[in-house]
This record gives C-alpha cells, sequence and structure tokens, in this order.
C-alpha cells in the first residue's frame, strides 16, 4: 500500500488571501452561523456586513464573529452598500430567484446557496443579465470542494481511472432531524434537496458521458412516525447513451454505530473507493498498486471556503467560476428530472443536461 503526501493534485481550498472583495451575507441563519462564517473568518475574508429576517440571528452571528462589519437594516440596504462586490445569498430557496436578480441588478457578484432555483428554466433571463453586466454568479455547492470528493473529482479529471463506467453511492447513516422542520413541507425533498450535492458531484464525475434518463422513487420506512411528512427512503438511478451507470442510495432510518456514505467509481482502467461524512477516506486501485491518500480537513467547513474561494478567484481572472449558474444548471435539470420520475412512481425521465 503507497501513501503520497506532496504529489497528490492540491484539493485544499484555493482562497485567494487578501482578496480586497467585501462579502455581505443576505439570510444569517444556521448554515451561515455554523459553516460560511467560520470558513470566512479562517481565511480571512472581509465580511462588511450580514442581514437576516431574524434580528436574533443576526445578533448571535456578530456575537460569535466580531469582525462582520455591520448589520443591514434590510436587503436593499445592504444591496445599495458600495463596499460589497459579493453577495453571499443564504435565504430559502423560494426567495432565492427574487434576491439573485436584485443583486445583479445592483451589480454584485453572487454565491448562492443550493439549490439555487426548483425550477431551473426560470433562470435564462437572470443569467442573460448577468452575463451582459459582467457579473459573475456560482453556486453554493460546497460538496465539490469536500476533501474526499474535491480529490476524487481531480483524480477523475486526471483519467486515473480511465473512462468512468459506473459511480455508486451509499447513504448509511440517519437522516439529520426533518420531522417538523421546513425541509418536511418540501415535496420529495430527499430527492428535491438532501440529495443534490450527491446528485451534483455524480453529474461531475460522469461529466462527458451523456446523461440521458434517470429514475427515483422515495418511499416510507418501517417505523417511520405518521408525523414525518417526507419519506426517509430514496433511491435514484442515472443511464448514460455510452452505457455508464450511477446508483444513489439513502437507507433512510440507519441505525448504525459507524455512520458514512461511502462510494465508489469504477472506471475502465481503475477504482476509486472512499467514504465521506464519516469514516472520511479515499483510495485509488489501479493495475496492481493500491494508493491510499492521507487527507486533510473536512466538508464543513473546507467545502464553504472551496466555493466563495472560487468565486473569488474568477472575478479576478474574469472567467467563469467551475461552480458557475450555468454550469450548475445541468445538476439542477437533474434533480428535477429525479423528482418528475418520483412523483410518477419511479417511471423513467428523459433528460438532456446539454450546457
Amino acid at each position: 500500500m503507497t501513501y503520497l503526501d506532496p504529489t497528490v493534485p492540491d484539493y485544499r481550498p484555493q482562497v485567494p488571501p487578501g482578496s480586497g472583495h467585501g462579502i455581505a451575507i443576505l439570510g444569517c441563519g444556521d448554515i451561515a452561523r455554523t459553516a460560511h462564517l467560520p470558513a470566512y473568518a479562517e481565511h480571512q475574508l472581509d465580511v462588511v456586513g450580514v442581514w437576516s429576517r431574524s434580528p436574533e440571528s443576526v445578533r448571535r452571528a456578530r456575537a460569535a464573529f466580531p469582525f462582520i462589519g455591520r448589520a443591514y437594516d434590510s436587503p436593499e440596504q445592504l444591496l445599495s452598500d458600495p463596499r460589497v462586490d459579493v453577495v453571499d445569498l443564504a435565504t430559502r430557496v423560494e426567495h432565492r430567484r427574487r434576491w439573485l436578480e436584485a443583486a445583479v441588478d445592483a451589480g454584485k457578484h453572487v454565491l448562492a446557496q443550493k439549490p439555487l432555483t426548483d425550477e431551473p428554466e426560470t433562470l435564462e433571463p437572470v443569467l442573460a443579465k448577468a452575463d451582459a453586466a459582467g457579473v459573475r454568479i456560482a453556486v453554493n455547492q460546497n460538496a465539490r470542494w469536500a476533501p474526499v470528493w474535491r480529490l476524487a473529482t481531480l483524480l477523475v479529471q486526471d483519467g486515473a481511472v480511465g473512462e468512468v463506467v459506473g459511480v455508486t453511492h451509499l447513504l448509511d447513516k440517519p437522516l439529520p432531524p426533518i420531522t417538523g422542520t421546513h425541509f418536511d413541507d418540501i415535496p420529495h425533498m430527499l430527492i428535491s434537496d438532501y440529495l443534490v450535492h450527491w446528485l451534483d458531484i455524480t453529474r461531475c464525475w460522469l461529466d462527458d458521458n451523456h446523461v440521458d434518463v434517470v429514475q427515483a422513487r422515495d418511499e416510507r420506512v418501517p417505523a417511520q412516525p405518521d408525523t414525518a411528512k417526507n419519506p426517509w427512503s430514496a433511491t435514484v438511478q442515472v443511464g448514460c447513451r455510452d452505457g455508464a451507470t450511477a446508483l444513489i442510495r439513502v437507507v433512510g432510518d440507519a441505525r448504525t454505530r459507524t455512520p458514512s456514505c461511502p462510494f465508489w467509481i469504477h472506471g475502465t482502467e481503475g477504482t476509486i473507493r472512499g467514504s465521506i461524512l464519516g469514516r472520511d477516506f479515499l483510495s485509488l486501485e489501479r493495475g496492481d498498486t493500491t494508493t491510499t491518500y492521507r487527507l486533510e480537513g473536512a466538508w464543513f467547513v473546507d467545502g464553504f471556503a472551496g466555493t466563495m474561494g472560487e468565486l473569488l478567484r474568477a472575478v479576478d481572472e474574469d472567467r467563469e467560476p467551475y461552480n458557475s449558474a450555468r454550469h450548475n444548471l445541468a445538476s439542477l435539470r437533474l434533480v428535477a428530472a429525479a423528482r418528475a420520475s418520483a412523483e410518477q412512481g419511479g417511471a423513467p425521465q428523459d433528460v438532456d443536461l446539454a450546457l
């Protein structure tokens, strides 16, 4: 077994030091306080202010992170502040489209929480407006920069496994608390929201394999309480024109002392095996050699530093970020097709992910 340290692709967040870009957070709920702000603090980014519909959320954020510049009285005040270059849009999905367009109209670059929208067909006008204004829109698909998945992506892009023929994910862990939260009111929540990261990273690994069909089912599990509105288990299958396939399986009510999310990327020349969110590891089997990688960091908070860092670098380099809204559109279309399949009891849905 071989261990590599300095020779592995650099999977760490690439955040430009002293970027000079003023960041304002629009929507300062739990995820902003527990992931966005810790990531920005670690990389000494300039957070000029925050706004939330909850004054208590703002108070807690400023108490925990004294480097926050100010508390805005309204989203409009935030958007009109000339010190703000980038809006970190962390509202609920039903409000994102409105504030995304408002930020673009104000000439601000945007990092928007995922999923960017549940209606991808409505995005084109605002994306065209952003292009015309030279504004960059990125999506907070932070799992792309989780160390294990980021290195797996770089290995796939480098051809380490040859052509990808199959991707498999198993969520062998309990679900986070859903019952009684607003997530329980989202139809087919596991597919529409929870699995967006898994569908997105799978689509990235399949890349040019031309995904053309998806099937999805979500089902209630034994002993699931009646108060839980959404099913706790889900399965999504993806097919490609060249015969490559992908499978994502959420057990739902897993009772285990060793929770994790193992995954496999099988290719024509090798296999990547790994796990995330518990017992994180990554190995590459190619020929007679198994390479196991020693990784630093974790999804929370490196993933959140990675998404913002990529946007800031893209702005500085005048290019589209890897997590651009246009690149993310393909993932949104895949999610929408999977949701439509679940609504029809698992009926296959044709999908065109062309960017």
